[in-house]
């Protein structure tokens, strides 16, 4: 007999009308299309892994799929409070060898911990995971939870590309904290050494034929995937290549000032201010002043954003996947129109303006997946500048910031003025550049009912919480003062009143 269904106000998704409990994971049998998810990172030290982590991360919970990183390295820093020196990687360096799998052990009760009770579906394990024995020892792990695994291994044999992630992000790192770059660095490649000597890359023609997994080879150059198992599986595929690391310069900004802000609507296609028109001119010397080598301009396809570019006198694309979000039977409305004629959806979406679906229109949820196709061609060029609309402007902005779907709706976007993006190793810069030209302020504060929501972290799947930092850290490992082992400390990185502990890292 046909289910009774309900419609939900916010999203205008029909569900059932029982109260039946959600069906129990299972820890073995078939898994299902959606079944839970590790990735696990291959690779030697210094490759690249940490930042595709923590990119891909960014991307999938952008996209609506809960997704966090768990970094051995991090855990061993938590085991081992002072760092001496490469010894510790060294693979006759038993006792530290029992302290690196322990954290491994640590790192992987987390992973299960998040997929199995926090309602995460993909967790990164970011460590070198450079042996069989110890791919095994997850590959294990995930068949007795009933998870997936997609191994993603990061193999450069560029000395130069190795050497600058090394000075860039690497000596950064708090093992190095009170050491010099000289020591360091050589501390770091015989870090590297002491892996190489053990190293078993994927093997996927013969040994790990049965795997899916994707190698990354020379910083995006060449791709080699094998065994694709799902769709999501091949959504991180495609994305992984699409990312550069060459440098480059993203530039958001809105549209001019438009008749319909002047007027307080929301939606349509009305053309330019007088004032508006006069940022376009502004925005043209400040292009001219950047100085930028081959510059892309985009634009919606809608008259505001067409006149902003027309005065580059620069060649530009229109994207329709730019428009402004569609407010369906409330386009051309002022919010008091909406507020008379439609008080139950100004309500509505007062009390959850990222799923709130305009009727007959879409949801900022629904807007980031139309610009999906944006942020790709957007990773994959170089100098871009984006001529966009308020509610498009905060969901590239939240992808760029690792920004929540609680918070995307919120960002301020104003009229007049650029946000120039700037990649960097583990994220991005932003610079706000008012053009002084004035404009009308389109921004609506959250309201106060909405800041007493049941649930502020909620991400963008309807039905899974944002992964986030726990408000007050629990240890993750247990004492390892039975492992300690004696060794030379690195000159000059340790002070001499704080006694050796074990030295390393786990990475």
């Amino acid at each position: 007999m046909p289910m009774e269904l309900t419609q939900s106000r916010i999203q205008k998704i029909w569900l059932p009308n029982d109260n039946r409990p959600a069906l129990p994971r299972r820890s073995c049998g078939p898994q299902l299309a959606n079944s839970p998810t590790v990735i696990v990172m291959v690779g030697l030290p210094a490759r690249g892994k940490t930042y595709i982590s923590k990119k891909l991360t960014r991307y999938l919970n952008w996209i609506g799929v809960p997704t966090k990183v768990f970094n051995v390295g991090e855990y061993r820093r938590e085991a081992v409070k002072h760092y001496s020196s490469y010894d510790f990687f060294r693979p006759d360096n038993e006792e530290a060898m029992k302290v690196r799998r322990q954290c491994a052990l640590a790192a992987l009760r987390d992973v299960k911990l998040y997929l199995t009770e926090e309602a995460g579906q993909i967790a990164v394990f970011d460590a070198t995971n450079t042996t069989r024995e110890r791919r095994g020892m997850i590959l294990n792990f995930a068949k007795e939870n009933g998870f997936k695994v997609f191994f993603i291994e990061s193999v450069c044999n560029d000395p130069t590309v190795v050497a600058t992630n090394v000075m860039e992000v690497k000596l950064s790192s708090p093992d190095y904290r009170d050491c010099n770059s000289t020591d360091a660095m050589e501390d770091f490649m015989k870090r590297i050494n002491c892996y190489q000597a053990s190293y078993q890359p994927l093997d996927p023609d013969n040994y790990d034929r049965e795997l899916s997994l994707i190698k990354v080879i020379d910083v995006g150059r060449r791709f080699l995937v094998n065994r694709v198992q799902d769709h999501i599986q091949s959504r991180i595929v495609y994305y992984l290549m699409n990312i550069h690391v060459q440098p480059r310069t993203i530039y958001l900004c809105r549209h001019g000032e438009s008749e319909f802000n002047l007027k307080g609507k929301i939606g349509g296609d009305s053309g330019l201010s007088n004032r508006g028109k006069k940022f376009a001119v502004a925005l043209n010397k400040f292009v001219e002043e950047q100085n930028l080598k081959d510059l892309k301009v985009w634009t919606s396809q809608l008259k505001r954003t067409i006149q902003t570019a027309e005065a580059l006198q620069l060649p530009y694309e229109q994207w329709k996947a730019l428009n402004e979000i569609d407010a369906g039977v409330c386009e051309e409305m002022t919010y008091e129109d909406i507020r008379e004629q439609h008080p139950e959806e100004f309500a509505l979406r007062d009390q959850d303006k990222y799923y709130y679906r305009y009727p007959s229109g879409e949801s900022y949820q629904d807007l980031v997946q139309r610009l999906e196709p944006v942020i790709m061609e957007l990773e994959r060029q170089e100098n871009v500048l984006v001529i966009c609309h308020q509610a498009v402007m905060r969901c590239l902005l939240a992808y760029f910031l690792d920004k929540s779907a609680d918070e995307m709706p919120y960002l301020k976007c104003p009229l007049h003025t650029v946000l120039k993006l700037t990649p960097v190793a583990y994220g991005c810069r932003v610079e706000s550049i008012s053009l002084n030209i004035e404009a009308v302020n389109t921004h609506r504060e959250r309201p106060e009912e909405a800041k007493k929501g049941p649930n502020p972290l909620m991400r963008r799947n309807s039905v899974t919480p944002l992964a986030s930092p726990e408000p007050t850290k629990k240890p993750r490992i247990n004492s390892f003062e039975e492992h300690v082992a004696v060794s030379s400390a690195l000159p000059g990185c340790v002070p001499q009143e704080v006694p050796t502990q074990l030295p390393g890292q786990v990475s």
